[in-house]
């Protein structure tokens, strides 16, 4: 009995010892998934960031398959664009408007991943430029006046950039393409074309251009959404990625795409950022 009685008293002593001199673990790394471009890890590096500045040690893994990384458990967050993200898990849907694409992409998520917040104001879809003259003679700066003039309008694009091929019932004719964006504006200020594809939140589009607005949803929303693996992390966590949804915009994410296409690294750019746009506040 009475060596039973110390067993249990030494027990007791390196619980307590432990509870008191002891240091809890450090809970581990949450890794996000990102294409290694620039403007992919960026984005990646954005949502780090937010989870950082809750104090959840994150970091940034480059894969070609986010989504396939996070199916398979070896990513727990995966940052996309909605559009694109729902062109892969339904490429039939005909969702355009945001908050359309955004439900779709909800109903269409495979088992085990969810979706949080989207940025209603930040986006990056397929956008159409024009000259400032353009605008005048049209006598509006809408894409629809694009789909109004459909087949008589002469269209430029880089080589490989997204763009759609019709507009609501307007088939698009093939675009010339160029080899980069510079020559590609320069084309259209000296008007050899009369339009050209860039995107919302491109951070090289001249001044001189107008990039027109959609403002009936005739090209398919490309706005920001984390998914992550359902049930793998906290709320406080889930609730951290959410709050890039209610301080980014566009202005900012192309702000911070030219940082970067000027050689600036993707997560100094995300932390400056943060560092002047502090989550929690306002929202």
């Amino acid at each position: 009995m009475r060596r039973l009685r110390r067993a249990v008293v030494l027990a007791v002593a390196a619980l307590v010892a432990a509870g008191c001199g002891g240091h809890a673990a450090a809970p581990p790394s949450i890794p996000i998934g990102a294409p290694a471009d620039p403007e992919s890890q960026l984005v990646a590096q954005l949502y780090a960031s937010a989870l950082r500045f809750y104090g959840n040690p994150a970091h940034v893994v480059a894969t070609d398959d986010p989504l396939g990384g996070l199916d398979a458990g070896d990513v727990r967050v995966a940052p996309g664009f909605t559009g694109e993200l729902l062109m892969r898990l339904a490429p039939e849907s005909a969702a355009r408007a945001d908050v359309q694409v955004y439900r779709t992409l909800l109903s269409a998520l495979p088992e085990g991943i969810a979706a949080g917040d989207y940025t209603t104001s930040a986006e990056d879809k397929p956008a159409v430029a024009v000259p400032e003259r353009t605008v005048e003679a049209w006598g509006g700066s809408d894409v629809s006046a694009v789909a109004r003039r459909c087949g008589d309008i002469a269209i430029g694009a880089v080589a490989s950039a997204p763009r759609p091929a019709s507009l609501a019932t307007c088939e698009l004719p093939e675009p010339r393409e160029f080899p980069d964006d510079d020559a590609m504006f320069e084309a259209l200020r000296v008007g050899r074309i009369d339009a050209a594809w860039t995107t919302t939140a491109a951070p090289d589009v001249p001044p001189e251009a107008v990039v027109l607005s959609d403002k009936t949803s005739l090209i398919r929303a490309e706005n920001l959404v984390p998914l992550y693996r359902r049930n793998e992390l906290t709320e406080s966590q889930v609730l951290a990625l959410n709050e890039i949804a209610g301080v980014l915009d566009t202005g900012s994410l192309s702000d911070m795409r030219r940082q970067v296409a000027e050689g600036t690294d993707p997560g100094l750019v995300a932390g400056r950022w943060l560092e002047e746009h502090p989550l929690g506040v306002g929202n």
